[in-house]
C-alpha cells in the first residue's frame, strides 16, 4: 500500500461506549486471514482519559481485530516529547487514571487538582457544602508548581477553574495572595480542543475545548490579558499530525512495505478537528518537502457532522459558513474547513478510499 488511514475514534467507531454498526464491517476488510493489516492504520483520537494500552485493547473489543497500542495516538501522546517538564511539579487536570498517565508520559512529579485541594483545603469555597472546617492552611506542606497540564475536561468545574486560576495568579504558589505583575504566568500545555464531542445523546455534549474557554474567559476578565499556552496538542494541532504520520511509516517499515506511503486518508466525524488538521497538515506538508505525504480529510456522518443541521445561510454558501468552533488560537480559514470527501459512514470511507487507491486486498 502506498496510503494509511488515520481514524477518529467518538463519532466514527462509537457514540460513547455504543459501536457504530458500520465499524466492525470497515475493519474487516481492512485486515487478512491472520487478523493483520493490509494498510497502515493509526487511530487518532482526542480522548487522554486512559492509557494507550487501555485504547488498544477497547478497541481490539470493539472491531474484533488485534490493536497494539502503537496504533493508538491518544491527545496527550506528544507530551513525551516535553522532556524540560518532566522533572518539575505539575499540576495535571482531568479525568481518568491521571497520575498513571503522567507518570507513562514521563512526569516525575505530577499534582491532581483533588491533592491540590487537600493541601489547600480553603481554596475550594464555590460549592457550600464542601467548604472545610479547618480556618486556616497547613502552611508546612509546600506547594510549589511550575507548570499546568491540562488533560480534559475535568468532573467539578468550579473546583478546577478555582484552583488553575489560583496558581496561574500566585506564580505557582497556590494559597498566596494574587501577584499584580506575574504575567506571562507559568507555562499551561492543553491536550484536546475539542469544543463539543458526541455520545449516545442525539446532540454533541460539552468537550474539553469549552472548559478551555471557561478559563480562558476567565483569566482575561480578571487580569485583563490572555491566558497563554506554551503548548497546544491533539486535533487538529500540527505536532498531533505529524506525529501521526511519524506512526504510520513506522508500520509500513516494520511491515517491510517498500512502497513510499503518498497519501493519508483522515477520518473523522468534526468539521473543526479532524478536517481542519488533515488540511493543515496536507499544505504544510506540501510547502515543506515533496516526500511528505498529503493528508486527505473524509467526514462521516455518524457524530458531531450532520448534512441536516449544518445550513448555510444562503443556498449559494458553503458547509464552511457556520460559526466557528475552533480553539481561540487557530485562525479561520474556511478552506480549511472544506472536506475533501463527505460519506455515511466509515464502512463506506473504507470503501472509497479502496476505490480511489484501485486497492483491491
Amino acid at each position: 500500500p502506498s496510503f494509511g488511514f488515520l481514524f477518529d475514534i467518538d463519532g466514527v467507531l462509537v457514540r460513547g461506549k455504543t459501536p457504530i454498526p458500520a465499524a466492525r464491517t470497515a475493519f474487516q476488510k481492512l485486515v487478512n486471514a491472520q487478523g493483520q493489516f493490509l494498510v497502515p492504520v493509526v487511530f487518532v483520537t482526542n480522548a487522554g482519559n486512559c492509557l494507550r494500552q487501555n485504547k488498544a485493547d477497547q478497541l481490539s473489543h470493539l472491531l474484533g481485530v488485534p490493536i497494539s497500542q502503537d496504533q493508538v495516538m491518544m491527545s496527550h501522546s506528544p507530551l513525551r516529547m516535553f522532556k524540560r517538564y518532566h522533572e518539575k511539579c505539575v499540576l495535571v487536570s482531568g479525568q481518568g487514571p491521571l497520575l498513571d498517565i503522567a507518570q507513562d508520559l514521563g512526569f516525575c512529579q505530577p499534582i491532581t487538582i483533588d491533592t491540590l485541594r487537600e493541601k489547600r483545603p480553603l481554596l475550594d469555597a464555590v460549592d457550600h457544602d464542601r467548604r472545610p472546617n479547618v480556618l486556616f492552611h497547613d502552611w508546612s506542606v509546600t506547594v510549589v508548581l511550575t507548570a499546568v497540564v491540562l488533560f480534559g475536561e475535568p468532573v467539578r468545574w468550579e473546583t478546577s477553574l478555582q484552583l488553575i486560576i489560583d496558581v496561574l495568579l500566585t506564580s505557582g504558589y497556590p494559597g498566596n495572595p494574587y501577584e499584580q505583575e506575574n504575567y506571562p504566568h507559568i507555562p499551561v500545555l492543553a491536550c484536546n480542543m475539542d469544543l463539543m464531542w458526541v455520545a449516545e445523546a442525539q446532540s454533541p455534549r460539552f468537550g474539553h475545548g469549552t472548559f478551555m474557554v471557561c478559563l480562558e474567559n476567565i483569566y482575561k476578565k480578571i487580569t485583563g490579558r490572555d491566558l497563554k499556552y506554551e503548548a497546544l496538542m491533539g486535533k487538529p494541532s500540527r505536532l498531533t499530525y505529524q506525529y501521526a504520520e511519524h506512526l504510520i511509516r513506522a508500520q509500513a517499515l516494520q511491515r517491510s512495505w517498500e512502497q513510499p506511503i503518498h497519501t493519508l486518508y483522515a477520518v473523522g466525524d468534526n468539521l473543526m478537528t479532524d478536517v481542519y488538521g488533515a488540511n493543515l497538515l496536507s499544505w504544510e506538508n506540501e510547502l515543506a518537502s515533496a516526500a511528505a505525504a498529503r493528508c486527505r480529510s473524509v467526514l462521516v456522518c455518524t457524530g458531531v457532522y450532520s448534512p441536516h443541521t449544518e445550513v448555510a445561510l444562503d443556498p449559494r454558501d458553503s458547509i464552511t459558513d457556520t460559526v466557528f468552533h475552533g480553539h481561540r488560537d487557530f485562525r479561520f480559514d474556511p478552506a480549511l474547513v472544506e472536506p475533501d470527501h463527505i460519506v455515511p459512514d466509515v464502512d463506506a470511507a473504507v470503501d472509497l478510499v479502496f476505490q480511489l487507491e484501485n486497492f483491491a486486498p
